[in-house]
């Protein structure tokens, strides 16, 4: 009996000293989880795909997030619990604990970058910035531009000016794929929405016609309260079958060959894309217009103005003129005004 008893008492306190030290390594744990972090403004952190939770938290421990990685981890498995931290970039909190951080991991709070598509880039522009970016997955870099057109099912016959400029955010890590899946969806519904609500008997045949147009309208001016005016310049031309005569079509056709400069020789050297010499739009866009050059072609100002000129202010301002003399005459205002010589190329400047 007494030695049981002995026995007893041994085991006893064997389990209260085990109690009080599983109590104390609780505690701890405990501790660890709710320590304040005092970090930088801006730290972040990278998880790696597939990236284990030792791994995860020794990056914290790294930058001093905590100090014990391993409580942390006895700690989550205590209470069965998984990191499951979504790969990505994150910019962790200032005065986070680390309970805090750890949420923020599991439920995937990554740093969204941000890439902007310029409106008025032609799509060798666009694809040229995307492949730059190194926080995108290039899945799509180098396909050709038939290639990438066929990847997104895209049965429209070209590529320029069918994605449309605008801010995408995306976690870094994603592909290249998805922003051309996005601004591609933008640009057709975009098309599409100002396509059907367009201005009555407008000389246009198809949304495609109309994205050929915007893309010059785009290129034309970069003032808001032009836009509707140069739209109506062209509208009136074609109405008229008056050549469109609009310099930016010109520099697209000569593409690498164009130094910054628009000559005579330029003018009349005939191409598909020459404005001057060809009726008609020409047969492609000749750059990502946006939302605001869409509309402003299908719902171009009620005037009967055939000219416009750069009035040479130094605000990209332009004379909208409705006959050539009035035309010419806001012509020799610019070239006077500006120092310019008359043999310089500005747009719409011939009957």
């Amino acid at each position: 009996m007494a030695r049981r008893a002995s026995a007893g008492k041994w085991l006893l306190s064997v389990l209260v000293v085990l109690a009080a030290a599983a109590g104390l390594l609780w505690s701890m744990c405990a501790a660890e989880m709710n320590r304040a972090a005092s970090l930088p403004a801006g730290t972040r952190i990278t998880v790696r795909p597939g990236a284990s939770l030792r791994g995860v938290l020794v990056q914290l421990a790294e930058l001093r997030v905590l100090e014990h990685p391993r409580l942390v981890e006895i700690y989550l498995r205590l209470r069965g619990l998984k990191l499951s931290a979504k790969a990505g970039t994150y910019e962790l909190p200032a005065q986070g604990n680390v309970r805090q951080i750890l949420a923020q991991l599991r439920a995937g709070q990554v740093v969204l970058e941000q890439l902007t598509i310029v409106e008025g880039w032609t799509l060798a522009q666009m694809r040229a910035a995307l492949a730059a970016n190194r926080a995108l997955v290039h899945e799509w870099r180098d396909l050709t531009d038939a290639a990438l057109m066929a990847a997104l099912g895209d049965k429209s016959g070209g590529a320029e000016g069918r994605f449309f400029p605008d801010s995408y955010r995306y976690a870094a890590g994603t592909s290249d794929r998805r922003i051309y899946e996005l601004a591609w969806q933008r640009m057709n519904e975009r098309l599409q929405q100002e396509w059907q609500g367009r201005a009555p008997q407008l000389p246009l045949n198809s949304p495609g016609e109309a994205l050929i147009l915007a893309s010059i309208v785009e290129k034309e001016t970069g003032r808001e309260d032009e836009r509707a005016r140069v739209a109506a310049v062209f509208v009136n031309r074609l109405r008229l079958r008056m050549r469109l005569q609009s310099d930016p079509t010109i520099i697209y056709g000569l593409g690498t060959r164009y130094d910054g400069n628009l000559r005579r020789r330029d003018l009349e050297a005939d191409g598909p894309f020459n404005s001057y010499t060809r009726g008609g739009l020409p047969p492609t866009p000749i750059a990502l217009p946006g939302g605001a050059s869409l509309h402003a072609t299908l719902h171009p100002a009620d005037e009967r103005v055939l000219y416009f000129v750069a009035t040479g202010l130094g605000d990209g301002s332009h004379h909208f003129s409705a006959s050539y003399a009035e035309h010419n005459a806001a012509l020799h205002e610019f070239l006077k005004r500006t120092g310019a010589t008359p043999d310089r190329a500005i747009g719409g400047d011939h009957p």
